[in-house]
């Protein structure tokens, strides 16, 4: 089958023949519908994200059908269409025993990071990996969930967020626009922050109720204006340089949340006064559960949450992908076809 595969960081992405999985007892064979590319494929790239695999086939948002079952599987079906579940904890950890298989200690599977993943014709899961899609969610439109809705979900837990809440939301793309959408079934007010025209009008059609451009400067000073000097409850960081970091530091309300999706090469520095002061949190989000995948499904199949999908190409046309993703062009995501 063909696969774009990794070869370590600094090096060009190659499609390439290699052999087709076979599914073992307890596991799926699913062929390839749609595979999202994410900003972590980025930061593999670039050597940001060194996980010390390779060569390695890339794409963690998943979908397609299952071609063939191995031994012991009752569920899903050959021909059942399914989202993947990049994640297979050890099981026995403390972490995977209520269900966070996203934080095991002793991760067995990891599927585009240290496993290989979807951007190919077919990917090996196990079969409780294979979530079911409903018929009238298009893959294209479902490969996204698999990361850019279900990461915006776990986010949200983690930040405890509440009708009335600010929201700031620094850095628009794939998951910005669930982080929004969610924020807007919470009851929340949205603030979102990029550089790009585009994608802010995007926001502000998902819901956000104010848009500012991050080029035009004073980013804190004006999430307090808009907050009448309360600032922003929740804060979704997204990009993560020293200049967003210190903008969303100053923007945080009283026992505000400050949650870090994105990282780049900078190092968070802050002052614990600021901290102290207003009783700050500060934590990170990492991927999701099962179940939270299982949430996303709905909260898309019941129209809740729409993704956003910029353009749709062929697998041998991923480098177009990579590139426009890199040139910051894209308006959601680019979604690989096989």
């Amino acid at each position: 089958m063909r696969a774009v595969r990794y070869h370590g960081p600094k090096q060009p992405l190659a499609l390439e023949e290699v052999p087709r999985p076979e599914p073992g007892s307890g596991e799926v064979l699913v062929r390839v519908g749609a595979a999202g590319i994410c900003h972590t494929e980025l930061h593999f790239l670039s050597g940001l994200l060194n996980l010390g695999v390779a060569p390695l086939t890339l794409g963690h948002e998943v979908v397609g059908t299952v071609e063939r079952v191995g031994a012991g599987v009752k569920s899903p079906r050959e021909g059942d269409r399914v989202i993947v579940y990049y994640y297979v904890g050890c099981g026995r950890c403390a972490h995977c025993l209520v269900g966070d298989e996203n934080l095991c200690d002793a991760i067995v599977a990891e599927y585009g990071f240290i496993s290989d993943g979807g951007f190919a014709e077919y990917v090996k899961v196990p079969a409780r990996n294979a979530v079911l899609l409903p018929d009238h969610v298009s893959d294209e439109a479902a490969a996204p969930i698999g990361c850019g809705v279900t990461t915006a979900v776990h986010a949200s837990s983690l930040a405890r967020l509440a009708m009335g809440d600010v929201v700031l939301v620094y850095g628009v793309g794939a998951v910005s626009y669930g982080l929004i959408q969610m924020a807007g079934l919470a009851g929340a007010e949205v603030i979102a922050v990029s550089r790009t025209p585009a994608k802010l009008e995007k926001a502000k059609a998902l819901g956000a109720a104010h848009v500012l451009n991050a080029k035009d400067g004073q980013v804190a000073e004006r999430v307090r204006e808009i907050t009448h000097g309360h600032g922003a409850d929740v804060v979704y960081e997204l990009v993560a340089t020293k200049e967003t970091m210190a903008a969303c530091t100053q923007a945080i309300a009283k026992r505000g949340r400050m949650v870090f999706i994105g990282y780049s090469e900078d190092s968070y520095t802050v002052h614990p006064i600021q901290l102290v002061i207003t009783e700050a949190s500060v934590m990170g989000s990492v991927g999701n559960t099962l179940d939270e995948l299982v949430r996303a499904v709905d909260l898309v199949a019941r129209g809740k949450v729409k993704t956003v999908v910029d353009r749709v190409l062929p697998l041998a046309e991923f480098q177009k992908g990579v590139d426009a993703l890199a040139r910051g062009e894209l308006i959601g995501r680019v979604v690989l076809k096989p």
